[in-house]
């Protein structure tokens, strides 16, 4: 996690003009992912947009440092996958799979990130309310923010939301700050208990938010291909993100339109 630092106005205008590319971006892999279409499809037309937008696709590469490069520009989690699924030519996707799409470009160096779970073809019942209610878990957190409002107005709604419907809030992944860098301090829990630091929210601060919420039990592992969380009990998980900006008056979300 790289040190928090200030966005200059210039900065944040580029932040601004990132997410509404990467925005579009998404939209375009989103139309693709029907059955029958594989996850290295998918990863190809997402690194193809990325770059016809003049972005950088900075999930490739990503975990060079530590010898692990994540081979892909875009993310596929497929049902109990959580996050971080690598796209496959032989993953191919199937009629009812809920599908998290995870992605992020770097432009005029200022970096955003965002997530969508989509319902390939026609879903359960049970995977269409996870989705719904993953979706309100994070509008709800994202109502909660402005400058001078805490950490834990946030997690306490995303937390609240999915718990009333019987779910549970992954705890071993968090949100996170971003823009000069993938993720960059402050950790955004989507959850909160006494142990957790509460601080302030404020004005210019760029963060990614990203609520994981499983159907079953919270627990989650990893993949023998180390990069996969996966639940642990084997049932659904899905997945929304959003990178935003902290203002007076509330968060203005720079990956939606």
């Amino acid at each position: 996690m790289k040190e928090y630092r200030e966005k200059s106005v210039q900065e944040l205008k580029s932040l601004r003009e990132s997410g509404k590319r990467l925005r579009l971006v998404l939209e375009t892999v989103i139309q693709a992912a029907k059955p029958g279409v594989s996850t290295k499809e998918l990863d190809v037309i997402a690194e193809r947009e990325i770059r016809a937008a003049g972005g950088i696709p900075i999930f490739k590469g990503y975990g060079s440092e530590w010898g692990k490069p994540f081979p892909a520009s875009l993310c596929t989690s497929i049902n109990q996958e959580v996050v971080h699924g690598i796209p496959s030519e032989k993953r191919v996707l199937r009629e009812g799979d809920l599908l998290k799409l995870d992605i992020g470009l770097r432009f005029e160096g200022m970096v955003t990130d965002m997530a969508r779970t989509v319902a390939v073809g026609v879903v359960s019942a049970e995977a269409e309310q996870l989705l719904r209610v993953t979706r309100g878990s994070l509008d709800l957190g994202i109502a909660n923010i402005r400058a001078g409002a805490h950490l834990s107005d946030y997690a306490r709604a995303v937390q609240a939301h999915a718990e009333q419907h019987g779910y549970s809030v992954v705890r071993d992944l968090v949100g996170h700050g971003v823009g000069h860098e993938l993720h960059e301090d402050p950790q955004v829990p989507n959850y909160f208990h006494a142990g957790i630091r509460d601080f302030v929210f404020t004005k210019g601060m760029v963060l990614a938010l990203e609520p994981m919420v499983n159907a079953g039990g919270l627990q989650v592992r990893i993949a023998s291909d180390g990069w996969t969380f996966m639940t642990t009990d084997g049932k659904l998980s899905a997945h929304f993100e959003d990178t935003i900006i902290v203002t007076d008056k509330g968060a203005e979300i720079v990956t939606r339109g």
